[in-house]
């Protein structure tokens, strides 16, 4: 039997958070520098993952692994990964670690409240991270549909405590007032995905079912379902193949979030600390649209041609929803968690465009965005952390009392916005022009997104940074040492991805390519043709789909 990598990757997180958990609750320090150590080896095995990888392999899934976990129900131990979730596995282990050192302080108790040591806040607050860190990462592993479903419902519970039990401190209110808000934002981020949740196991529930009904035995096995399909030994009728898909599309849409479904997200990230907004927006919500492509397309292949059309609209509201409502905000936070509501409307629509450049765009920017947001969020953290407030109209002339922090800031914007040269413009560039190649209109409106994003991004700089300095912020410190520490990595990844993305597109586009086989979806052939001349000119013209018919 080979070495079970996956399971480690996955279960050396686990196991840090046990042991951090419970280290007494005096070794507050020893519990940040042993969280961080975990954080640290889970990266080094998912680079080893990613080194190992083959991107040519003509398997589908690599590291395969696959026990008998419950057998009278078909219910198999199987993990294996493509080039889709090895990217997004090494996005949440290089974050986890910044978002430790982020919170380096963020869960310190206050010693008037805890004489005693008896409550560990700081050991849980780490703890719970790495097990976030865990269960999210077998998300991404998993390839049976209820393996999967076990842990992308087992993630919410350290969520929930993550941002009801270690809250924002700089709301500018009461403990009490502060606390009635941290535990709303906990239990509506609960209430959406548990709902979307028990959706999604009846359809989980309901695709055993008709496996077990033409297969003879039920399975959850992905690769089983896929295979049988293509070899015409299961066809799901189109009636029952649409209602399972909306069971499954529920419950990412609510985590990705897609509006009309978002509600709960800038409540969670407001209310949060900023490196746990980090862990929202940047690893958690990831797996919702990561689930889109590899649940959602392969499982259920007309279903996800039928329901195009109309999911293609929610993503294009969500971009210019989330654009629009951003400009609008007042607090740095918010405008932060509407901005990912615009991103990933653009996701979702570059996975649903159907076409190798807006999926391989929309994988882009899944790794690009958590680059990008978690630097603009963590840098707007130790912002907020020196003021102790969230409103934009309480800061003013930053960039002259503590440049690198300015700068740092603006460069996150700037990826934000998807500036040229940084690492997200090549993202939202694929996306645009594989919409735009299947459904032109649509790519069309999409571009507002663009101007609406320079429009929130650059305000908020010009009213955070720029002009006169107000009293509250002289002598506000620049970054720190261990600041540096955090944003530095992440600012120097936003320009080699920018200038030199072949590395992630040589990972994914394989993935993508056997996504849109196994939806049996080509991309659109060129509508211009280009001719020579005579004299060595060359002149184009448009060529419908009768004419090329006609030539044949």
């Amino acid at each position: 039997m080979s070495f079970p990598l996956l399971t480690v990757v996955a279960a050396v997180p686990a196991a840090g958070a046990i042991a951090t958990a419970a280290l007494p609750a005096a070794k507050r320090t020893a519990a940040k520098w042993l969280a961080l150590l975990f954080s640290l080896v889970t990266f080094a095995l998912a680079l080893v993952v990613g080194f190992r990888f083959d991107p040519g392999s003509k398997s589908p899934y690599q590291f395969t692994e696959s026990h008998a976990w419950i057998s009278d129900f078909g219910v198999r131990y199987e993990l294996g990964v493509d080039g889709i979730a090895v990217a997004l596995i090494a996005l949440t282990t290089l974050l986890i670690p910044f978002i430790i050192l982020a919170g380096w302080h963020d869960a310190d108790p206050l010693e008037e409240a805890t004489p005693n040591y008896h409550w560990r806040p700081t050991q849980g607050f780490f703890a719970l991270i790495l097990a976030v860190e865990a269960m999210v990462v077998i998300s991404f592993e998993a390839t049976d549909v209820f393996v999967f479903y076990i842990f992308f419902e087992a993630m919410l519970i350290p969520m929930y405590f993550l941002i009801g039990g270690f809250g924002d401190r700089a709301g500018g209110d009461g403990e009490d007032e502060a606390a009635s808000r941290r535990s709303y934002a906990a239990v509506k981020f609960l209430l959406y995905n548990l709902a979307g949740g028990l959706i999604m196991l009846a359809a989980v529930i309901g695709l055993y079912a008709v496996t077990a009904d033409q297969l003879g035995t039920g399975t959850f096995s992905l690769q089983q379902i896929v295979e049988a399909r293509a070899a015409g030994r299961l066809n799901i009728g189109t009636g029952t193949e649409r209602l399972l898909f909306l069971g499954f599309f529920f419950a990412f849409a609510v985590k990705a979030p897609l509006w009309p479904l978002h509600t709960w997200l800038p409540g969670a990230m407001g209310e949060s600390t900023s490196p746990v907004a980090v862990l929202i927006t940047a690893v958690v919500d990831k797996v919702g649209t990561f689930a889109m492509l590899r649940f959602c397309l392969q499982l259920f292949p007309e279903a996800s041609s039928w329901a195009t059309p109309v999911i293609l609209v929610l993503a294009l509201i969500s971009v210019l929803y989330g654009a629009l409502l951003a400009v609008a905000q007042r607090d740095i936070k918010r405008l932060i968690a509407y901005a990912s509501i615009s991103h990933f409307g653009f996701i979702i629509l570059g996975i649903f465009a159907m076409t190798s450049q807006g999926q391989g765009g929309a994988t882009l920017y899944m790794v690009n965005h958590g680059i990008s947001t978690a630097a603009l969020m963590l840098v707007a953290g130790f912002l907020i952390s020196r003021r102790g407030s969230r409103l934009i109209a309480d800061y003013g002339g930053v960039q002259k009392v503590a440049p690198i922090l300015a700068g740092t800031f603006l460069v996150g914007g700037l990826a934000t916005l998807s500036l040229p040269g940084l690492a997200p413009f090549i993202s939202e560039f694929l996306v645009l022009v594989g919409t735009f190649s299947r459904y032109p209109v649509i790519g069309i409106i999409a571009t507002l997104g663009i101007v609406l994003a320079a429009l929130y991004v650059l305000v908020l700089y010009q009213r955070t940074m720029t002009g006169p300095v107000k009293s509250e912020v002289t002598g506000m410190p620049d970054l720190r040492v261990r600041e540096l520490v955090v944003v530095a990595p992440l600012i120097v990844l936003l320009l080699f991805l920018g200038v030199y993305p072949k590395p992630l597109t040589d990972l994914v586009n394989p993935a993508v390519d056997h996504t849109l086989s196994v939806v049996d979806k080509k991309d659109p052939k060129p509508t211009v043709q280009v001719d020579a001349v005579p004299g060595g000119g060359r002149h184009g013209h448009a060529v419908h789909d009768q004419d090329v018919e006609a030539a044949k």
